[in-house]
């Protein structure tokens, strides 16, 4: 599954997100549990130094009063000898042994954590000198609001941390596709522009940001584009134009040797004619395919009879063709569009699958639901599926024809295809029993 830039970006930052708000989440219950329990020990501390007070005799509550637990106090006192002996403790803990093994010195404070029954406990041990001897305050100040507090942001963080992450993710695929709009519009304008489009030119946002520079980037290269396709589209037809003259002078010239026999001279001038004929009509072609890129087509919309066409084809292949066999299976078919370059496109497919065919070409007309068909096949070699868009492009000719003393130029299946398009149509190459078949598929007439 290929994923877009604006999943991407909505993944990612939701990912980002969620690492750095779990990362933030885990310190920010680090740092809260121990701000608790400074507060547990500085609650601790407190209650220490009362019981401490009163021990030593100082100005306030008698020791009994201190030991008793205030609302809400959830402490435990001891007081105990060095030994260990238990000499006075809060009511909660009467008649219970030391909390604590710690025993420290008059004047130092020692801390540790461990579990009194079912909760843990934060335990807080202050030596102190009295007169009856050093005694040690024992303080035991429950953990559980520390537990429940941080059960309590835990908790919140994990419903809050999903919403926040989605959100996010949301948030960035609504954004980044908001950013990339402009984007979607430069693609579609591209994909639109052909080579008799190429003044087209892609919409500039009209904020100054990086897709705005892409856009111009664009526009200064369809610029390019157009100046080089205008370029050389005028030195094609002006080097056409230019090759007429010559051309009918050599043709004019050769048609006057073949009234002055000489001996000898027949065969070369049959061939420097034959040569002369292929060369005007390359003429033709290149002068043709100038003003499609220039003009596009722009046919005619008369009645044509394809029958007619293709019956007509028959009859010249066979004239140019003798030892060739030229069989047509058609029906009566009638579409819109030129007559004149329709013939064009079907001379062209004929003579391509003549100059490929072993012994036969079949011409086949007929009509369906989808359309008018023309099918023009031949018994020779084939075409590779691999080549098939391949031999519709200028120029081109497969290595075959190529090695033919009779191959063509690389424009006629071209210019079959730029006629049959601009007829609103289409042709492609199919499998067939043996060699090649060129399927024409037309619009038919609405009459």
């Amino acid at each position: 599954m290929v994923m877009g830039v604006r999943l991407r970006s909505a993944l990612a930052a939701a990912a980002v997100v969620g690492l750095a708000a779990a990362a933030a989440a885990a310190i920010f219950i680090a740092t809260a549990k121990a701000t608790l329990t400074r507060n547990v020990d500085a609650a601790a501390s407190q209650r220490a130094a009362e019981v401490v007070s009163a021990l030593r005799g100082d100005d306030g509550p008698d020791l009994n009063d201190t030991l008793r637990p205030g609302a809400g106090d959830r402490s435990e006192v001891q007081v105990l000898t060095v030994a260990g002996t238990v000499i006075a403790s809060s009511s909660g803990i009467a008649g219970q042994p030391p909390l604590s093994v710690l025993r420290p010195a008059a004047g130092q404070t020692r801390h540790e954590q461990r579990a009194l029954g079912a909760d843990p406990f934060r335990i807080l041990a202050v030596g102190v000198d009295t007169s009856s001897g050093r005694r040690i305050v024992v303080v035991a100040q429950s953990m559980q609001p520390v537990i429940e507090s941080a059960e309590v942001m835990t908790e919140t963080l994990l419903w809050g941390m999903p919403v926040l992450v989605v959100v996010v993710g949301l948030a960035t695929f609504l954004f980044v596709g908001r950013s990339l709009r402009p984007v979607e519009s430069i693609r579609r304008r591209v994909a639109t522009i052909t080579a008799q489009q190429l003044h087209s030119r892609v919409p500039v946002p009209a904020v100054r940001d990086e897709i705005t520079a892409l856009a111009e980037t664009m526009n200064a290269m369809l610029d390019r584009l157009e100046a080089a396709a205008d370029a050389q589209r005028r030195f094609v037809a002006d080097a056409s134009h230019e090759l007429r003259s010559p051309l009918a002078t050599v043709q004019i010239g050769l048609d006057y040797l073949a009234t002055q026999p000489v001996a000898g001279t027949g065969p070369q001038l049959q061939r420097l004619r034959a040569e002369t004929e292929r060369l005007g009509h390359l003429v033709a072609d290149l002068l043709l395919l100038a003003r499609v890129d220039e003009n596009g087509l722009a046919p005619r919309h008369d009645d044509v009879d394809l029958d007619d066409l293709t019956y007509a084809e028959r009859d010249r292949l066979r004239a140019r063709h003798p030892g060739l066999r030229v069989v047509a299976a058609v029906e009566p078919v009638r579409v819109r569009g030129d007559a004149r370059r329709l013939e064009r496109a079907l001379r062209n497919l004929g003579d391509n699958a003549a100059r490929h065919a072993s012994s036969q070409v079949t011409l086949t007309a007929w009509t369906d639901a989808g359309g008018a068909h023309l099918t023009v096949d031949d018994d020779g070699p084939g075409i590779d599926p691999a080549d098939r868009q391949r031999v519709f492009e200028r120029f081109v000719r497969l290595d075959g024809s190529r090695a033919r003393e009779d191959g063509g130029s690389g424009l006629g299946l071209p210019i079959s295809k730029e006629i049959v398009a601009g007829h609103g149509g289409g042709i492609r190459i199919e499998d067939s029993a043996g060699g090649a078949r060129f399927h024409i598929r037309l619009p038919l007439s609405a009459g």
